[in-house]
């Protein structure tokens, strides 16, 4: 079920002092880029195993080459992809999640409400691939750093009209309120 949109197809902000639904945005993964050089053993591994299989001196064993086979990819391109898979970057209409970790998960938040600094770095394969790293820093919390972020500057400006909407709506709330005359 969808949100009643407005005339600009953003969703309706809620009536002041009702609380919004949280909304997911977005959900991003670093970009594979790093996954390149997993694929290449892999392939080069394949064809290495065939060509050997069956070929090699007698003191060695086919067993020998597929279990050495399996152990290298097992180490050098299983886990380099479930460690990949593993990382993700939530951003909803209240915060940003960043969740890693394989056996042990790490999670780290922050929320749009409070504001924050979002600094950009590219570096030259970053920019070719238009990835990047943001830095949001709210001068209270350590700081989150989203790593390779794909299309970069349009996650940072999602981020920015977050943190600006979340004020708005916060900033909003807080002058809404009724007051309540004390007893006398």
């Amino acid at each position: 079920m969808s949100q009643p949109a407005a005339s600009f197809g953003r969703p309706v902000a809620p009536a002041p002092g009702a609380a919004a639904p949280e909304l997911r945005i977005a959900r991003v993964r670093p970009q594979a880029r790093g996954m390149v050089w997993p694929a290449v053993l892999l392939i080069a591994l394949a064809g290495a195993v065939g060509y050997f299989s069956g070929n090699l001196p007698e003191p060695f064993t086919d067993l020998m080459l597929w279990s050495a086979a399996g152990i290298v990819v097992l180490l050098l391109v299983v886990l380099p992809y479930l460690r990949w898979l593993a990382h993700a970057y939530t951003i909803t209409t209240r915060r940003v999640i960043e969740t890693s970790g394989l056996l042990v998960r790490r999670r780290g938040e922050l929320s749009h409400i409070r504001g924050y600094a979002i600094s950009e770095t590219r570096g030259p394969l970053q920019r070719m691939g238009r990835s990047g790293t943001l830095t949001l820093s709210n001068g209270v919390d350590p700081s989150l750093r989203l790593r390779n972020i794909p299309n970069v500057s349009l996650v940072h400006e999602v981020l920015a009209d977050q943190v600006e909407v979340s004020q708005i709506l916060a900033h909003r709330d807080s002058h809404s309120m009724p007051t309540i005359p004390p007893e006398s």
